[in-house]
């Protein structure tokens, strides 16, 4: 115990409280692990939008799940240049890649999974916010638990909360996957069907901002470095 000059009991660093308590089983764990790889995937795919969305927007759709990307492949596919259900399928793959896992956050830790994605909080009215907002999506949930699936990128919040507050309302993980491949379907279907009704002049479009791909990375890439330096002076401090 570290005592402060008065005698009395020093308060440490305080830290954000986990999910599962003091102690997490292999299962807590797998769920950490696995939100802080679709973190660093989803930093990892910044720079790659403006250096392929002109030469290999297919590829980046595969990867990445871009909307850009699907918008440019369904402009492709209008010019013939691959089918317009190999455009559309391209694109579910990485867009619910880590779907899952928020569903299975939920169903684990349950309203402790949305604390966690909404985000620490600093104040006492903060910290009263975010218990609201949990409780607005528990209620969600348990009311419109698979339309809010299905509709999850069209709701006015994030997606991962959508899908931990259905883990957390008892879906079953089958269940989910349909839903979430249905909801899916519903988000890039029109993106691509707006590239395809768009067609060359979206071509013409995205090739101009290849031109500049190149700067666009690299100043991607700066920015990136620039905000982890001054994260690493700000925590020296």
């Amino acid at each position: 115990m570290r005592l402060a000059t008065d005698g009395t009991e020093a308060q440490g660093p305080l830290r954000a409280p986990t999910p599962w308590g003091r102690s997490g089983a292999r299962a807590d764990k797998a769920i950490a692990l696995l939100i802080g790889l679709y973190i660093v995937y989803s930093l990892a795919l910044w720079p790659l939008v403006p250096a392929l969305i002109g030469s290999h927007p297919l590829l980046l759709e595969i990867f990445s799940g871009s909307t850009l990307a699907e918008v440019t492949v369904g402009a492709h596919s209008r010019l013939g240049e691959l089918p317009m259900w190999l455009a559309v399928l391209a694109g579910l793959p990485s867009t619910m890649v880590f779907d899952w896992v928020f569903w299975w956050a939920g169903r684990r830790w349950g309203d402790r999974a949305l604390h966690l994605l909404l985000g620490r909080a600093s104040s006492p009215r903060g910290v009263a916010r975010r218990e609201a907002r949990a409780a607005r999506l528990e209620r969600m949930a348990e009311r419109f638990g698979p339309a809010a699936v299905v509709l999850a990128y069209y709701l006015p919040l994030p997606t991962v909360l959508v899908y931990a507050a259905s883990g957390l309302a008892g879906m079953r993980l089958r269940t989910f996957l349909a839903l979430d491949v249905l909801g899916t379907l519903l988000w890039v279907g029109p993106a691509v069907a707006l590239g395809y009704s768009i067609g060359k002049p979206a071509v013409d479009v995205v090739h101009r901002i290849d031109h500049y791909s190149t700067l666009l990375t690299i100043g991607l890439v700066l920015v990136m470095i620039g905000i982890n330096a001054r994260r690493r002076v700000l925590t020296r401090r």
